[in-house]
């Protein structure tokens, strides 16, 4: 593929179709990035070729003038020397320097032509590589969370935590049943706590009961 088309579908791709067809937008943004790097790297080589054969053929051009001027000078010295035959032969030379100054005139521009498209496709591609660069690392923390969602819900799903949670709802049942136990043994058992409180409880009945007969001795007493 030649470099000028190449370069002219890059430019012109749409970098968020390409993601979005791709089933790693990560590692597609990754090698669209790198093919853009490689072209601009090609991009340059191509560049400095033509400016290298850009000032060659500006030499030829500037010797080819020379040439054309040189003929121009023996022309005249010859028509002053009345020999028109040399005269016209170097009229002849000074006619094929001009044509090699236009041809060569013709090939610099081509060549201008040349550089001043790869200057416009490069700012073009500069641009994309720059976004596709600031994108990337977005891309990829995205791609890393959504990764990190999925391994979550295939755990869910997977029913291993319901499992899990099975497992503990059996060995909470299987305490209940142990604490039951413990409790059927003490039931009935006084502790000396339990011991004081019923003679504190005994102290009160008894008061309140000798306060009632004395109460009640004294309503008979007025009657």
């Amino acid at each position: 593929m030649g470099i000028f088309s190449r370069f002219t579908d890059i430019v012109n791709s749409n970098i968020n179709a390409l993601l979005d067809k791709a089933e790693d937008p990560a590692k597609m943004v990754r090698l669209i990035i790198q093919e853009m790097e490689d072209t601009l790297v090609e991009v340059r080589s191509t560049s400095a070729r033509l400016l290298a054969e850009k000032k060659d053929v500006q030499r030829q051009i500037s010797r080819a003038e020379s040439d054309q001027a040189d003929w121009q000078a023996k022309a005249e010295l010859a028509l002053s020397k009345e020999r028109e035959d040399l005269a016209r032969a170097a009229l002849l030379e000074k006619q094929r320097a001009q044509e090699r100054v236009e041809s060569l005139q013709s090939e610099e521009g081509r060549i201008n032509e040349q550089l001043d498209k790869l200057s416009e496709e490069v700012t073009q591609l500069q641009e994309k590589l720059a976004d596709a660069k600031a994108r990337q690392k977005s891309i990829v923390m995205r791609q890393r969370a959504v990764s990190s969602r999925l391994e979550v819900k295939k755990q869910v799903d997977s029913g291993k935590i319901d499992d899990a949670m099975h497992r503990f709802e059996r060995y909470e049942s299987r305490i209940d049943d142990l604490e039951a136990q413990v409790d059927a043994y003490d039931l009935g058992k006084k502790t000396l706590r339990d011991e004081f409180a019923e003679l504190e409880n005994d102290g009160k009945v008894d008061a309140e009961l000798a306060a009632l007969k004395a109460r009640m001795s004294d309503k008979k007493d007025a009657e």
